[in-house]
């Protein structure tokens, strides 16, 4: 009767207690325990991993651990039971380069202008290798949620900077401090090839002959401190600097760099850091590794592909109908379409080439992942082996296969349950575990009069400040949208342009604008360039396609009146 009793209580307070929600929780309240640790989720396929499935089974969970998954288990008196009612349940997803939870630091307005930009403090030229992303995290930020929203349950972190922003780490998306949140720490040496505008080293190649530089001073000091540490007579104390000390997990091969490397110059630059150096490698958010896949797997180096795809190319009307239509035109589009093509196929061709890699959601947008992950399957990647990356390959690449990644005895009890197979087009996630920790999934359906409203009142006019980021470091440039009637005409200058551009074509439809232009560079050679974007307010995110040279991410801002 007591046990009964206690279920009973259970079964109440559940709602209350255990379907914990993003913000519901502030930190200076007490929080109390829940009555119980203990869930059954029943009547669910139970997909342990790629090719595992149990039909209509049941998992347990205890303590944050899962304890058992199969048909025909026994329940446990004092278990919660969730009744999934033929749903699919996962093992929670994994992000290999995510900024998940990480808070952005204020941009600061009155920075004191440097005297020499050459040689400017470590810290102006994003030199802070020492910087721990844990610092950082905030246990409320709302990507968490979103992220819990499509599946994805673990994530590696990463300060944000340039450069040498610092160590990235695992975290849990169970949204509670970091302390708490935290799998691993500093699990990664991470680094970008980029840097701050007008500061040393700003190009390219200032970035990798800085990187050497450090890298080798580095060993310099590594050696002398260990010399020091087995004898100590007559030999000076070795200097303290933080800088170069966070190198030496990475020196040891203990640690791996984990690079930004978006394109395929950039994976090819970071390659040739690690043959000139010999450090472990990882490259995450790879968007153009089709050329570079072979490569990739002779190095012996670990990859994180993106989960970030550029829009797809809408079908044109037949050039015959469509006046608007010249050869030009139609040859851009048709590039822009095969260029298209080779990012959606990425995965596959990974995949044949027999390399494993996992995803990263760091230029994602929340909204266009399962979409994303669906046109790769479409290009050619199987449903298993979409899966693979998202669970078990990841958990190995990360160092953590013994605690997630299938749905299998004791490993933490992070799951994901979807009303239909995940990578249907009608799935929707309805439950997500983290370590243990139930969250209730709540899907808000856009209304239509918020959706009209919204397809109105983005308004571009005015003058723009647009960074674009490539292989040679990040261009500026400005554009302006005159608005005439209902349609907007503008011109664009930039870094690279030795005279002003008028824009050949402006689309806003809601907040998805689209522009173009030509210009000529200052060696003579013209330059086609189109930008698509999606409006936030008075910014921007989007992609610049530049033919022949490829697609490069864009940030633009309103400049104040």
């Amino acid at each position: 009767m007591l046990r009964s009793i206690k279920h009973a209580v259970a079964i109440l307070l559940f709602p209350a207690i255990a379907w914990a929600q993003q913000g519901q929780q502030q930190q200076e309240e007490p929080t109390l325990a829940p009555v119980t640790r203990t869930y059954a989720i029943t009547n669910v396929n139970i997909i342990q991993g790629p090719g595992r499935k149990i039909d209509m089974g049941v998992v347990l969970i205890k303590d944050g651990l899962i304890t058992s998954a199969g048909k025909g288990l026994a329940i446990p008196p004092d278990a919660i039971v969730i009744k999934a009612d033929s749903m699919y349940v996962y093992a929670g997803f994994i992000d290999g380069l995510s900024r998940t939870g990480v808070t952005k630091p204020r941009e600061e307005t009155n920075r004191e202008r440097l005297q020499n930009p050459g040689n400017p403090p470590p810290e102006r030229a994003g030199i802070t290798p020492q910087n721990d992303v844990r610092n950082t995290i905030s246990a409320t930020d709302k990507t968490i949620e979103e992220a819990r929203g499509i599946g994805f349950t673990a994530s590696q972190v990463v300060p944000y900077g340039v450069l040498l922003p610092g160590a990235a780490a695992i975290i849990q998306l169970n949204g509670k401090p970091a302390d708490e949140t935290v799998l691993v720490s500093k699990s990664a040496f991470y680094s970008e090839l980029t840097s701050n505008n007008g500061i040393y080293p700003g190009t390219i190649l200032g970035i990798m002959a800085k990187w050497r530089e450090l890298y080798r001073q580095a060993s310099q000091a590594h050696t002398y401190e260990s010399m020091y540490a087995s004898n100590k007579n007559g030999l000076e104390r070795p200097a303290t600097d933080r800088i170069l000390e966070a190198f030496y997990p990475v020196i040891d091969k203990k640690t791996d760099v984990l690079f930004k490397a978006d394109r395929i110059l950039d994976a090819h630059r970071v390659l040739t850091l690690k043959s000139d150096l010999g450090f472990n490698l990882t490259i995450a958010n790879l968007k153009e590794g089709w050329d570079v896949v072979n490569k990739i797997k002779a190095a012996n180096v670990k990859v994180f592909l993106s989960l970030d795809l550029p829009e797809e190319v809408k079908e044109e009307k037949d050039a015959k109908t469509d006046t608007k239509a010249t050869p030009e035109k139609t040859a851009l589009e048709k590039r822009r379409k095969e260029f298209i093509a080779k990012y959606d196929a990425q995965a596959s061709t990974f995949q044949k080439a027999g390399v494993k890699f996992g995803f990263a959601s760091i230029d994602a947008k929340t909204a266009n992942v399962q979409a994303n992950l669906r046109r790769m399957i479409k290009a050619g990647l199987t449903e298993d082996q979409a899966l693979a990356a998202l669970t078990i390959n990841a958990a190995e690449l990360l160092g953590v296969s013994d605690r997630l990644g299938t749905i299998d005895n004791g490993k933490i009890a992070n799951l994901t349950i979807s009303d239909k197979p995940y990578f249907n087009e009608k799935a929707k996630v309805k439950y997500v575990f983290v370590d243990g920790q139930p969250f209730k999934i709540e899907v808000k359906e856009a209304k239509k009069e918020d959706t009209a409203a919204k397809s109105t009142a983005a308004d571009i006019s005015g003058t723009w400040s647009v960074s674009t980021e490539t292989p040679q470091g990040t261009n500026n440039s400005k554009v302006t949208f005159t608005k005439s009637g209902g349609n907007y005409t503008g011109t664009v200058s930039g870094d690279l342009m030795t005279a002003p551009a008028t824009l050949k074509r402006v689309e806003l439809d809601g907040n998805n604008l689209k522009y173009s232009y030509s210009f000529v560079m200052d060696g003579g050679q013209s330059l086609d360039v189109d930008v698509e974007a999606v409006l936030d307010g008075e910014t921007f995110k989007g992609n610049a396609t530049a033919n022949p040279y490829g697609t490069f991410t864009l940030e633009g801002k309103k400049d104040p009146k």
